[in-house]
């Protein structure tokens, strides 16, 4: 799989916080809450590649017994 993109954000204040928030409240990270917010903006515009991966597992790495 290819790297992940770092990409430097910057937000007010405010804007920050009411994100932080948001990722609290749907126990994500808010790096994950600021992309899955992304993903959703390109697929409500159309503008999401076909070939798009989907997002990152949550949690930790499953464990499958053998």
């Amino acid at each position: 799989m290819a790297p992940r993109k770092s990409v430097l954000l910057r937000l007010d204040p405010s804007t920050h916080d009411a994100l932080v928030r948001w990722a609290n409240d749907e126990l994500r990270s808010t790096n994950a809450q600021v992309e899955f917010v992304l993903r959703r903006a390109l697929a409500d515009a159309g503008r999401l590649p076909k070939d798009a991966k989907g997002p990152p597992s949550r949690g930790r790495p499953r464990h499958d017994a053998e």
